[in-house]
């Protein structure tokens, strides 16, 4: 059963919308979904559903627009492998330009989580591409160690840990300016990595 852009796993969302509904005076926001060589939206939501959203996309490992695109395929029942994966890998390519703005902007909390989505995006670009879809952190950490040990490369591992430990410091913000700015340069060379294996096919 489908209600709206949302699939019936997401009922939980709206009963706690209803809860909610009594208690608040919904104030509305403006999102942007997607951009770089995408089309892109706008779309204006009340501030609790926006607050939803959030809580739902990060326990799923990813993002607002994240869950928003893939709603809209899931309404449309696109299921291609290769859209899937070209969603991710346009957000992965829209968050580690805004982590690049945010650590030039010496703001190293929002470039820390900017690069974390950007290495979290990549990464489910690859899955895509082989018809999965991971929705969890745990999800995204055993499918990096497979794509490690399948391609041989152990450096895959050190580098998607650096990505979440940027992660950890969006909420932590305990590390330096040179420890942000090191492991923006890690989830650039995972990206550039996880790309090649996105061209070979």
């Amino acid at each position: 059963m489908k209600h709206g852009l949302f699939s019936s796993e997401s009922i939980p969302l709206r009963h706690r919308l209803d809860d909610c509904e009594n208690q608040i005076a919904l104030n509305w926001q403006t999102l942007t979904l997607l951009s770089k060589g995408m089309n892109t939206i706008t779309i204006t939501l009340p501030d609790i559903v926006l607050k939803v959203l959030k809580g739902v996309s990060e326990s799923e490992g990813g993002t607002v627009e994240e869950f928003v695109c893939k709603a809209i395929l899931t309404q449309l029942n696109i299921s291609d492998p290769e859209a899937k994966a070209e969603l991710h890998l346009r957000l992965s390519e829209k968050y580690m330009s805004e982590a690049e703005g945010f650590l030039a902007k010496k703001d190293y909390v929002q470039a820390s989580e900017k690069a974390w989505g950007a290495a979290s995006q990549i990464v489910k670009a690859i899955a895509a591409m082989e018809g999965k879809e991971l929705r969890s952190h745990g999800e995204l950490h055993k499918f990096v160690a497979q794509v490690s040990e399948k391609v041989g490369d152990k450096d895959l591992g050190r580098l998607w840990r650096s990505a979440t430990s940027l992660h950890q410091n969006f909420y932590e913000n305990w590390f330096t300016e040179s420890q942000v700015a090191d492991g923006v340069e890690d989830v650039k060379t995972l990206i550039a990595k996880l790309k090649k294996l996105i061209a070979k096919g």
